[in-house]
């Protein structure tokens, strides 16, 4: 079966933009139980617009519950996922145990297991299999030996990061927001507080240069490894960034789009044409992150410098005159 690319996306327009542009299948937040409270979150309306949209064209919708769960959270769980069922939402992706087993209890929605989860060996993929969970949303911080090792000693789906921001701590698990700004990030409200600027002292004395001290990660790109998780039997490519522009989302899914039809067809292009297509959009700097093992400082971490987008984006073409095309 032929591998599964996986787009954000942040709105209802967003969405529609992605899977037109080559995704087959998108990930998106309702109102809650994401861990994006800050993106423009579907309505249970909005969604069924959209399973519509998608379904048409042979895609896929798949809704976000991926928060830590406290009591206080669960109130009106089993109302949503019963709704999200009643929509035909393909799949929810959840990292708790409770809406996992609601999901399994009231509905026949498929479960994916988010990366929050952290699952980085065989053996804790296996046991969600057993538990009913589809597939898993492997950590990041795998190796592309590690990611082989996995699919060959389990059953279940196993679905990987190929872009987008990379997280700091282990697989988005930090408290940093929660200490600094008194937001909870494992529940939406992550504030990056990796990517503020920071000076090191030392008591009183300043030992680190201007902005000097970091913790923000680059991004994620991994064009040279699509090759090799496509023929390692990988599931679904996944491309990180719901609160990302609309030109951003439609520009990275299309890159991604060409090279993996184009491996496929056995026309693949130097990595340099679909590296060049991926810089029309604003970046961060990128790495592999962690496909080649682990990576050192200077690898992992930006220290402020960002690129610029190649091309200026000025607008959505909403349609033309076939008569003068």
């Amino acid at each position: 079966m032929k591998v599964e690319l996986l787009a954000p996306a942040g709105n209802l327009e967003k969405a529609k933009i992605a899977l037109l542009y080559g995704a087959d299948a998108v990930y998106v937040g309702g109102l809650r139980f994401s861990l994006r409270v800050r993106a423009s979150n579907f309505t249970l309306d909005m969604l069924n617009e959209l399973v519509l949209f998608a379904h048409e064209r042979n895609k896929l919708v798949y809704v976000t519950m991926n928060i830590v769960t406290h009591d206080s959270d669960l109130e009106g769980l089993d109302e949503y996922l019963l709704s999200l069922d009643k929509i035909g939402i393909d799949a929810i992706i959840s990292t708790s145990f409770a809406i996992i087993e609601r999901a399994k209890l009231l509905t026949n929605l498929e479960i994916h297991l988010s990366t929050q989860f952290s699952v980085s060996n065989s053996l804790l993929a296996d046991y969600f299999y057993n538990e009913g969970v589809k597939r898993v949303v492997l950590a990041r911080e795998l190796s592309l030996s590690e990611i082989k090792e996995i699919k060959e000693h389990t059953k279940t789906e196993l679905e990987v990061f190929i872009h987008g921001g990379m997280c700091v701590s282990y697989s988005g698990r930090c408290t940093l927001s929660n200490y600094m700004v008194g937001r909870d990030a494992n529940r939406g409200g992550c504030a990056h507080s990796c990517r503020w600027l920071y000076d090191l002292f030392d008591g009183q004395e300043k030992i680190s240069r201007e902005h000097d001290f970091q913790m923000s990660s680059k991004d994620l790109e991994i064009l040279e490894y699509i090759p090799d998780l496509i023929d390692l039997g990988v599931s679904s490519l996944k491309i990180e960034g719901r609160m990302k522009s609309i030109h951003y989302v439609a520009t990275v899914v299309l890159a991604y789009r060409m090279l993996i039809d184009d491996y496929y067809n056995n026309c693949l292009k130097d990595l340099s044409y679909y590296r060049a297509e991926i810089k029309k959009a604003e970046n961060r700097l990128t790495s592999i992150g962690f496909l080649a093992g682990e990576p050192t400082i200077a690898e992992q971490l930006y220290n402020y410098r960002s690129e610029k987008p190649t091309q200026e984006f000025i607008g959505i073409v909403k349609g033309y005159d076939s008569s003068k095309k």
